[in-house]
């Protein structure tokens, strides 16, 4: 197998930060889950426009990796793996399109449904696979949570509690076969029998393509929201355990945490049980809000825009999907030979 690494990152935020009072100037309070830790909104989140499409994210995106690693380096992308929320080309999904736009001769367009929340590990994996056994030489990892703007700003839906939680926003990601930036294991659980706890819900009763009025959104009850924080909390450190044991690494050694954004109660809960302090997990919940997938690939771009990851750093990506039915883990040495020449 080849080494295989994670070489570079770019994110797209859509349109201006909106406030949490754009959704709490109408919420009454009558709701069973008002005020519950998980729907605690976060200070601003961004909304995707009606019209701008999954590719539009990715494209605007893509355009600023692509720059960035040069002309050289984009025509040997021969796999796009993109993950969408809300997919809005129901039978073919965005990866072609999007191929085509940034003028990617693609041997491999996989769009890769699943993964929820964790999707971005679950594409390291892919990629890493593919190219690690010689079968690709590098790819385009593209993540679009696109669910803010669209499905919680329906009238009906922004009076719910979790309305005001998600943010809309994208990430790309640059992986090729090299020892700069090294992806040093990637573990996964699937938990099937989770599946059926996270769903979207109509009012009446109908299925989404049926005619009717009802507005769909994600359907929570009391024990199923106590059922998913319990997996939560529990699937994250053992995914991030499983693939420290595997590479015989210790929590203490990691430099940086990054994980899906979903709540406070969630990243405090992980710091807690895998004896991380705050300052080594990055959290961009009170900026972006709840950006499923793609938070890993945001909240990693944003940090190393920032200047808050170092050459060398070990990075343990990672995340939990849906109700527990996906959780993964990566770990990966930031530029790994960087640090080496310094």
């Amino acid at each position: 197998m080849r080494t295989v690494s994670l070489l570079d990152l770019a994110s797209y935020l859509p349109g201006e930060p909106v406030d949490a009072d754009y959704f709490l100037e109408v919420q009454d309070g009558t709701s069973h889950q008002w005020g519950h830790p998980m729907f605690k909104a976060p200070r601003h989140r961004h909304h995707v426009s009606r019209d701008e499409t999954p590719a539009d994210m990715i494209e605007k995106a893509g355009r600023t990796l692509l720059d960035r690693i040069g002309p050289d380096e984009a025509r040997g992308i021969d796999v796009v793996i993109t993950n969408v929320l809300l997919p809005e080309v129901f039978f073919s999904g965005a990866g072609a399109e999007v191929a085509h736009r940034l003028g990617i001769k693609a041997d491999w367009v996989i769009d890769a449904h699943n993964g929820g929340c964790a999707s971005f590990v679950h594409m390291l994996r892919i990629a890493r696979a593919l190219i690690g056994s010689g079968q690709a030489r590098s790819a385009l990892l593209c993540n679009v949570q696109n669910c803010a703007g669209t499905i919680m700003t329906q009238p009906d839906v922004r009076r719910l509690p979790e309305s005001v939680v998600p943010g809309d926003g994208c990430a790309v990601a640059y992986v090729a076969a090299s020892d700069e930036s090294p992806i040093l294991g990637v573990e996964t659980l699937n938990n099937g029998q989770y599946t059926a706890d996270c769903t979207l819900t109509l009012d009446d009763g109908r299925k989404y393509w049926e005619p009717g009025t009802s507005q769909v959104h994600t359907g929570f009850t009391p024990g199923r929201i106590a059922d998913i924080l319990e997996r939560g909390n529990r699937l994250v450190p053992e995914a991030v355990g499983k693939v420290c044991d595997s590479l015989g690494l210790k929590t203490s050694e990691l430099d940086l945490l990054i994980t899906n954004q979903p709540n406070r109660v969630f990243l405090k809960q992980w710091q807690e049980r895998l004896s991380i302090d705050a300052e080594r997990h990055l959290d961009t919940f009170d900026r972006f809000g709840n950006l499923f997938g793609a938070a890993v690939p945001i909240t990693l771009d944003h940090a190393v825009r920032e200047g808050r990851v170092k050459d060398g750093s070990l990075l343990i990506l990672a995340g939990f999907a849906h109700a527990g039915d996906f959780a993964g883990a990566a770990a990966v040495r930031w530029r790994a030979k960087a640090a080496s020449l310094n």
